[in-house]
């Protein structure tokens, strides 16, 4: 349902091309009559939503901010390929769909299902997709990045929120969704740097310089971080810091 509402949202790239009944891709000539091959501009659409729904994804939705939070984790606990980047990204997806779940039903309900009924047109459908989607968009951007994208575009800086163009909130959501990740990563690199630098001093005043601080502070974060629930505290961090 969610990858439904998701491929609706992005005919956002041509709302006026969908107006034609068809394109006329190639002419056959035949010794009787000439035919016109025809494939419907929305099937063309679809098949190129598909193509970029995975870099729309983390565009327009939670993935970019839980992905990078999971990937500095990972580095904070020493970590270099465990979790595995699939694993990463699958917890990334499937925290994804969790969060963006609201926002996916309703462009589900009130623009999916009344287009295939019948009872809108593509264009009056994405218009409607569109309100949930932004409005989650902004209420994640910070507003020196939204006024930033807006001078870049030349845009006034004054705009009321359901003015802001599609295309200048994407890259500001995305700028935002960066330093939210960053910030939360800090966060959760702290107590395992001061880790480090324990297991370091101790064992300099040992005298053991040979020994890496890595190897002996390793088992203390997995121990701390398993004993603290640390997995569970992140997530319900990750989801928590979207409201």
């Amino acid at each position: 349902m969610l990858l439904r509402a998701l491929i609706l949202s992005l005919c956002l790239l041509a709302p006026q091309a969908f107006a034609a009944d068809g394109l006329t891709l190639l002419t056959l000539d035949g010794a009787q009559e000439s035919q016109a091959v025809n494939i419907k501009l929305e099937i063309l659409a679809l098949m190129t939503a598909l193509s970029l729904l995975p870099a729309l994804l983390m565009m327009m939705t939670s993935f970019t901010r839980i992905v990078v939070v999971l990937a500095i984790l990972r580095q904070a606990l020493g970590l270099q390929q465990s979790p595995p980047n699939k694993v990463l990204i699958g917890i990334a997806l499937v925290l994804t769909i969790f969060i963006m779940r609201p926002v996916g039903d309703r462009i589900y309900q009130d623009a999916y299902l009344p287009y295939d009924q019948g009872q809108l047109e593509l264009t009056e459908a994405v218009a409607i997709a569109k309100v949930p989607l932004s409005q989650f968009m902004l209420a994640q951007t910070r507003e020196t990045d939204l006024e930033q994208m807006l001078k870049i575009a030349g845009e006034p800086t004054n705009l009321k929120a359901e003015e802001v163009p599609f295309f200048v909130l994407m890259p500001a959501f995305v700028l935002s969704e960066l330093k939210t990740a960053f910030q939360i990563g800090f966060l959760l690199f702290l107590p395992f740097l001061v880790i480090d630098l324990v297991v370091a001093s101790v064992l300099m005043s040992m005298g053991m310089m040979m020994l890496s601080p890595l190897i002996i502070s390793l088992p203390f974060k997995l121990m701390i971080f398993v004993l603290v629930d640390g997995w569970s505290m992140t997530v319900s961090t990750l989801t928590a810091s979207f409201g």
